[in-house]
């Protein structure tokens, strides 16, 4: 489903911001590789990467979200239905980071969540317009087609606007395999 929500029903809001990699309960990030940090709150993983200065961010985002994958046993996949979820999340990550370097001057940071069920994708960027996915939706047609992918992909999606800032942070949430 599409949505406008700052986060989906039942979450406690968007994932604290900020350089530090912190997460819930001000946990200190540790890992950090390639502008990225990982952080552990109980069975909840955040993982944080920053886009400032480097080129190549959408392989360098799927980059990062494989290595999460790995560390939080998506990856390797023993069957095919775990192998689908995986791919379903690199594609998400591809998608969100495209559509903030083609609308957006380029994403600004992704953070990464992963509890038992749930993952979640955020993806910042400095620019002032709405996400939707193109209606009607046309399949023969190139382009215009990352928005309505992750809403066919997500248990749901969003967009998050702070008062007096500049720019936004777009989520996804897909739920963890079977």
């Amino acid at each position: 489903m599409s949505t406008t929500r700052p986060y989906s029903p039942g979450d406690r809001g968007p994932e604290p911001s900020g350089a530090s990699g912190a997460s819930e309960g001000g946990v200190p990030g540790a890992g950090a590789s390639q502008g990225g940090a990982a952080v552990s709150s109980g069975t909840r993983q955040v993982r944080r990467l920053s886009f400032d200065g480097e080129s190549g961010v959408v392989p360098l985002a799927r980059d990062f979200a494989r290595q999460a994958l790995y560390a939080w046993g998506w990856l390797p996949a023993a069957t095919a239905d775990r192998r689908a979820a995986a791919e379903d999340v690199l594609l998400v990550v591809s998608e969100l980071v495209t559509n903030a370097c083609l609308h957006a001057e380029g994403p600004d940071e992704m953070f990464i969540t992963c509890d038992n069920k749930v993952i979640r994708i955020e993806v910042s960027d400095r620019g002032t317009g709405q996400p939707a996915p193109r209606t009607p939706h046309r399949a023969g047609r190139p382009g215009g087609h990352g928005m309505f992918i992750v809403q066919r992909l997500c248990l749901d999606w969003g967009v998050v606007r702070a008062p007096g800032v500049a720019g936004k942070k777009v989520w996804a949430e897909l739920g963890a395999p079977a």
